[in-house]
């Protein structure tokens, strides 16, 4: 860990997405495996509204992990897929040269299963990279709640900087007076962040007076139901 931390930034940040396929999200039990798909689809999103370069790569596609969800490939369908043998992805050059490439020393993790391919990637980023690593807990999952524990406490205490997926994208907005990425950002909130996101719903046209994203179909007036006479 840096002895001066930072606050994560679009300008000085990166993003791995690392084994998101089904063969490994079947085993996932420490977190409800839509919540944390829905998740990294959401950190997707941001990180390409924000320009934050991002990098995606899958082990064993064909002989045993399948494809990566299609859901985070729609937000970067022009990204290289790159392909491993290895559970450590920094033990593929693609990856390094990836990395390198974006220019950023502050590399923010998000994958499976935490406690292998996450940890081994992270401690081998640090030790022969010299890059900062941030693991997206909440967009991470592990075999067991004692797998994925064991694996963020063993990493934080070499130094990674754990994280959620609502507080990396708000830290990359940072101020709401930035009205450029603003709405955008909403957009995906709404979308993606659960309670948070029907909140900023009802605030946009309860409180703003905003029009509905959807109306749906028309509303109508209550009438009350007659109420039936008892039998004699």
């Amino acid at each position: 860990m840096t002895n001066a931390p930072e606050i994560l930034t679009p300008d000085n940040s990166q993003l791995i997405f690392i084994d998101h396929q089904p063969q490994m999200a079947f085993g996932v039990q420490s977190i409800d495996r839509q919540t944390m798909k829905n998740n990294a689809v959401m950190l997707a999103k941001a990180a390409k509204l924000y320009g934050v370069p991002t990098t995606i790569t899958t082990v064993e596609t064909d002989s045993f992990s399948g494809n990566t969800y299609p859901e985070l490939l729609e937000v970067f369908p022009d990204n290289d897929i790159l392909e491993r043998t290895s559970m450590n992805s920094w033990d593929d050059q693609k990856v390094r040269d990836a990395l390198e490439a974006a220019g950023r020393k502050k590399v923010i993790v998000s994958g499976l299963w935490t406690g292998i391919c996450n940890n081994m990637f992270a401690f081998s980023a640090m030790a022969e990279g010299g890059y900062e690593i941030f693991m997206v807990e909440d967009a991470s999952g592990d075999t067991s709640p004692v797998a994925q524990d064991a694996a963020m406490r063993r990493m934080e205490q070499a130094g990674v900087v754990p994280m959620t997926t609502i507080q990396t994208m708000l830290e990359w907005q940072r101020d709401w007076a930035r009205r450029d990425t603003y709405d955008d950002l909403m957009t995906i909130l709404r979308e993606h962040a659960g309670a948070y996101g029907m909140g900023i719903d009802y605030a946009y046209t309860h409180v703003h007076k905003a029009p509905a994203r959807f109306a749906g179909g028309k509303r109508l007036d209550p009438i009350a139901a007659a109420v039936a006479e008892a039998a004699e």
